[in-house]
């Protein structure tokens, strides 16, 4: 396979994600640089850490991958609880206590001894995002085991209709988002897994391998700078730098052309006002590097703009704009003013 077929998304038109559970449908532009990226990530086998600041399209980018190779996004969001099993496995006691309850009355009755089998360990055990992107197969069959004893469905153990094909570019697109508010072994156990390319289950002593015939899966990893990640982690990873661009007109370029006009038309929102918000913006970023607080960036451009779109609606292009940079004035505070007193 030629490397230009690796990924070789189109630069012009948006690529539409479709909604997946709680993540709503979007749009997504690439650039030269994040499509090399994942390339080399792809060609080389190794996960790529997206750096950068909030809003500026870590995770979007990871869908628009997986959305662009037809493969499955498989999403873990890292909090501060957030165990290294989990990425594997999770055992529900929960479940496994109530079905308990359950088969303690079948045993009373003349149903026989199933359910001994009922409680047998292995039903109770959820795949991750791990297990599912090594061996989907046999993921999916412990996911359907876990739902008919656990008698519970989740998105967690829910598939899509899909099957790893052999000409497959990749297997699915793992993301897991935030990995900075991690423990330590998180990272840690993630790159032994995609090492070994595999990890064991001790308590059903079992090992997860890649499934028979199928590609390995892209790990696209965000990190938002919370907690300094381990150094032997950074060394196994291919790292893009998601950088806001501080230059005036290339935050112009950049807010406009690849954020805005990816989902609005200038019949909606005017080159006139998207200039406007990103004057606004930078403006606001000044201030809050200068004050130590919460800097504003282009998640709060774009919510400007889409309030600006759904509430000030004109046929004619000045009186729209003029409604607008009207409305702009009164909204522009709850967007780019937080966590600090309003300056005189």
């Amino acid at each position: 396979m030629p490397s230009d077929d690796l990924f070789s998304p189109d630069l012009n038109e948006p690529l539409k994600i479709p909604a997946q559970e709680s993540w709503p449908e979007t749009f997504h532009r690439f650039d030269q640089k994040s499509i090399w990226a994942v390339k080399a990530a792809l060609a080389s086998g190794r996960p790529l850490l997206l750096r950068g600041e909030p809003g500026i399209g870590k995770s979007q980018l990871a869908r628009a991958a997986a959305c662009h190779l037809g493969v499955p996004f498989l999403p873990f969001v890292v909090d501060e609880r957030s165990e290294r099993d989990e990425l594997f496995f999770t055992f529900d006691a929960v479940a496994r206590l109530a079905q308990a309850q359950v088969s303690a009355v079948i045993a009373q009755t003349d149903r026989g001894n199933d359910w001994q089998k009922a409680l047998a360990e292995e039903n109770f055990f959820r795949p991750g995002v791990m297990w599912k992107s090594l061996h989907w197969q046999d993921a999916q069959k412990q996911a359907e085991r876990f739902s008919k004893n656990a008698r519970q469905t989740d998105s967690r153990s829910s598939f899509p209709d899909w099957k790893p094909a052999a000409d497959a570019r990749c297997g699915p697109v793992v993301l897991i988002d935030e990995i900075d508010k991690a423990d330590p072994s998180v990272p840690n156990g993630l790159l032994e897994c995609l090492g070994n390319q595999g990890f064991q289950i001790p308590q059903l002593g079992k090992t997860i391998t890649l499934g028979k015939g199928n590609k390995p899966p892209l790990v696209i990893i965000t990190t938002n700078e919370d907690r300094e990640l381990p150094a032997a982690f950074l060394r196994r990873c291919l790292v893009l730098q998601m950088e806001f661009p501080e230059e005036p007109e290339a935050a112009k370029t950049f807010l406009i052309e690849e954020r805005a006009r990816v989902f609005w038309k200038e019949e909606q929102v005017s080159k006139t006002v998207c200039e406007t918000v990103v004057n606004l913006l930078l403006d606001e970023r000044k201030n809050a590097k200068q004050d130590g607080v919460t800097v504003p960036g282009a998640a709060e451009y774009l919510d400007i703009l889409r309030v600006l779109v759904n509430l000030c609606k004109a046929e004619d292009p000045v009186e729209r704009d003029t409604i607008q940079l009207d409305a702009l004035t009164k909204i522009s505070d709850f967007a780019l003013k937080k966590n600090r007193e309003e300056r005189s």
